[in-house]
């Protein structure tokens, strides 16, 4: 079976969405993975494809003409100043092109307020025919595996299921043993990376590498195939924001490297898992 592959939002951050499909499927992706979602942040480039009708039908366009898929959006946070009906648009506007999924992190550290909202979430999610796939940070509220696995299992919703990130997997200091008899369906997509090995003690620099310093597969010190080996067979989306990359190969030459080390990477670490 042909792996499949997605590129992430974060590794060609501020490539529009028209942009961002025509630079994967130029360097050979299966998917794109947008972020219409917007995180609120100063400087932040806004891609709003509910409210910006010119850009959603150019990325329409550009989806059919080059035959890719959306994978996912991202990234519907559950925080406590932001309600979930906020999402509403972002959500209807993906279902439109395709989108099956939605990725979410809980950073509110009010287990009350992050459960219920997580909860509105999938039921949004799921008026739409999307999953809710909730992805663990090490400097977010739900930190680790855990932590996920007792919020799916409180919300109890059947959209809702877990997202592996490799950078965030080996910063939580995360085993192997967490993943083995989790149910195999709450598993759709990985976000596929490597990291130097060392994990630093400072905050500020685990966020600098986890949002621009992340190493192309095979050259950092996370077993990457080992965790896959844990995974049932998912999508590879690459989330891989290097900016040492981008500057050296530009936005589409640090894409294709993307694919290509992840390639030759698993060619020789076949898949050995279930």
């Amino acid at each position: 079976m042909k792996q499949e592959y997605s590129l992430a939002y974060l590794t060609v951050y501020g490539a529009s969405p028209p942009d961002m499909i025509h630079l994967a499927a130029e360097a050979g992706y299966d998917y794109v993975s947008l972020r219409p979602i917007a995180m609120g942040m100063a400087g932040e480039p806004v891609f709003d494809l509910a409210a910006d009708r010119r850009l959603f039908a150019r990325t329409k366009e550009a989806l059919t003409s080059t035959g890719l898929g959306l994978h996912d959006i991202e990234l519907a946070r559950i925080v406590e100043e932001v309600e979930v009906a906020s999402y509403e648009p972002a959500l209807r506007a993906s279902a439109e092109l395709g989108c099956k999924h939605v990725l979410s992190s809980i950073w509110s550290g009010d287990r009350g307020t992050y459960i219920r909202k997580f909860g509105e979430l999938c039921d949004l999610a799921d008026r739409h025919g999307m999953t809710v796939d909730l992805e663990f940070v090490p400097i977010a509220a739900v930190r680790d595996i855990a932590q996920t696995v007792e919020v799916l299992r409180s919300v109890d919703r059947p959209n809702a299921g877990m997202m592996v990130d490799a950078h965030h997997f080996h910063r939580a200091r995360e085993k192997l043993e967490h993943l083995a008899g989790l149910p195999r369906e709450w598993f759709r997509f990985f976000h596929l990376c490597d990291a130097p090995a060392e994990i630093p003690a400072d905050v500020d620099e685990l966020r600098r590498i986890m949002r621009e310093g992340r190493s192309y597969v095979g050259e950092g010190g996370v077993d990457v195939a080992a965790i896959v080996d844990a995974l049932p067979p998912l999508v590879y989306s690459i989330e891989l924001p290097n900016l040492a990359g981008v500057r050296e190969l530009g936005l589409a030459g640090h894409a294709r490297r993307c694919l290509e080390t992840a390639k030759l990477y698993f060619e020789k670490h076949p898949r050995r898992g279930p």
